[in-house]
């Protein structure tokens, strides 16, 4: 029953066959393109073109625009089919010679072929079908009558006699014909609906497909920078450890030296003691006074030179092999973060037309401060009208870009991207950066940072210790991330979103001073 539903929808409505290089009109229904071309062929000569579906006209001649998606699944439906050998119907008063038959008439229960059908009778009561051997299927099981009728209340094929019976008694019947009619323009706007969500299937598949090729291709250029840069990084690594191990080895070697010679000269010492000792001890042996005497003060033979204070000669220097080593480490992290995020733009500065009036811009409009004195600049649509507040004159639609900013005596402020559509002069809440959809930030709450987005607060573990923030956009990426600059840089969070719109840097300040610190480099 599935497959005699599809084949249905399948079939062109002009020679009631599945669709044969099917075509679609502008009103959306198909046909077969000989069909449809036969059809209007016939309307050349009046100029008056139609749909002999639904009777729509058209100004002109229409296109005829093939229907892929249909011509494939009447293929594959063919496809399907199992081949069943032909079954020919002759002519039931050809009885010389076999004549294929035209039609045949269920009241009369004989097949005609087309010459026969000619004197056949025209009556109503004589209905006339395909070439069938299945004669009594088209019949009334209960009245073996011919089945003329549907009743759309029961669904159910009824005769004559059938309209009569109480069963369908006050239902609404209709001709086969018009039954057929309806059910096959409701198939047909049901297979349109279908080739309609085909299409759209396919254009997602599409789409999708698309997306991961890139998303294979960045992956892949991804993979690529993270070999080379971790190959760099081992070579760094290999180059410091030599560096390092060899200023250990050239201290030892040199300490060696200090301590070999100190050695050296205590031993010749050793000798000179040794040897006035053993004089001592023969002068202490003798008997006769005046050899003693004559012999050389004894405080002369103790005379030695000076002792050195115990020198211990040199030692390593590991405060200084521990700077060579700390500052290796760091310069290869800084190289690290310079070298794995791309330029920005050559520079950044504000635009004094978004700026609010409790707020002061610097003339090389690189810093905003707090004014405690209401400010009358003019009025715009782009000017924040509550809060303190100040956008930048460039925005960002595609590309990697980073710029850092300095606090001077500022302890609350807010510091992010927003849409050049967010609300300028709502109340609190709706245009102030971080607490509405169309702008992310980093902002301050007591000696803590924290982030905000669409009224979302998120607190982060780390500490305010130090003066600066660097931020760094990815626009294809969707990702805007934070950094706080110290002796090393410390990456803080990182939002991850779909961006809509170009971006614009955004400063909010409540005290002190937010300066943007020179022109925005490659990190």
């Amino acid at each position: 029953m599935a497959s005699a539903g599809l084949r249905a929808e399948l079939e062109c409505s002009i020679c009631l066959s599945i669709y044969t290089d099917p075509v679609t009109l502008l009103c959306g229904h198909n046909f077969c393109r000989v069909c449809i071309a036969g059809v209007l062929n016939s309307q050349d000569s009046s100029r008056i073109y139609s749909c002999p579906q639904c009777r729509k006209r058209f100004p002109e001649r229409p296109a005829l625009q093939k229907n892929t998606t249909l011509s494939n699944m009447s293929e594959y439906f063919c496809h399907l089919q199992p081949h069943e050998p032909e079954t020919r119907i002759c002519c039931t008063y050809c009885i010389h010679s076999p004549v294929p038959a035209a039609k045949s008439c269920l009241l009369c229960e004989a097949s005609l072929c087309e010459e026969h059908l000619k004197v056949h009778s025209k009556a109503p009561e004589h209905v006339l079908c395909d070439p069938t051997t299945n004669m009594e299927a088209r019949k009334c099981s209960a009245h073996k009558k011919i089945l003329g009728y549907y009743c759309s209340e029961d669904s159910a094929c009824l005769c004559v006699s059938c309209i009569l019976a109480k069963e369908h008694k006050g239902h609404q019947v209709e001709t086969l014909d018009e039954a057929f009619q309806r059910k096959k323009w409701k198939l047909t706007d049901d297979l349109q609906k279908l080739i309609t969500k085909t299409q759209e299937n396919e254009k997602r598949v599409q789409s999708l497909e698309e997306r991961r090729r890139k998303i294979q291709e960045k992956a892949d250029e991804e993979t690529q920078t993270v070999n080379a840069l971790f190959r760099d990084l081992r070579k760094q690594m290999e180059d410091l450890e030599k560096r390092v191990l060899s200023d250990i080895t050239r201290q030892a070697e040199r300490a060696s030296r200090e301590y070999s010679e100190v050695i050296r000269q205590l031993n010749i010492r050793k000798d000179e003691l040794t040897r006035k000792m053993r004089h001592i001890e023969e002068l202490c042996s003798m008997t006769d006074p005046l050899t003693v005497l004559w012999e050389a003060n004894p405080g002369d033979l103790c005379d030695t030179e000076e002792d050195r204070g115990g020198y211990d000669g040199g030692d390593l220097d590991v405060a200084s092999i521990s700077r060579t080593l700390h500052t290796g480490l760091s310069a290869i992290i800084t190289g690290v973060s310079r070298g794995h995020c791309a330029p920005g733009p050559t520079h950044l500065s504000l635009d004094e037309n978004t700026a609010s009036n409790y707020l002061n811009i610097s003339p090389d409009r690189k810093s905003a401060s707090w004014s405690d004195i209401e400010h009358d600049y003019p009025e715009t649509a782009n000017r924040f009208l509550y809060e303190p507040q100040v956008l930048s004159s460039q925005r960002f639609s595609s590309g990697q870009h980073y710029w850092e900013v300095r606090f001077r005596r500022c302890s609350k402020w807010r510091l992010g991207v927003c849409y050049p559509t967010i609300d300028r002069g709502g109340l609190w809440g709706q245009s102030v950066i971080g607490d509405n959809e169309k702008s992310w930030c980093l902002k301050t709450s007591g000696r803590q940072y924290s982030v905000g987005h669409d009224s979302n607060e998120v607190q982060l573990s780390s500490m305010i210790s130090s003066n600066g923030v660097r931020v760094h956009l990815n626009y294809e990426a969707g990702t805007l991330a934070f950094y706080e600059l110290g002796i090393l840089v410390k990456h803080l969070h990182t939002f991850t979103a779909t961006f809509t719109e170009p971006l614009h840097a955004a400063l909010c300040v409540w005290e002190g001073c937010v300066e943007i610190a020179g022109e925005s480099v490659p990190l």
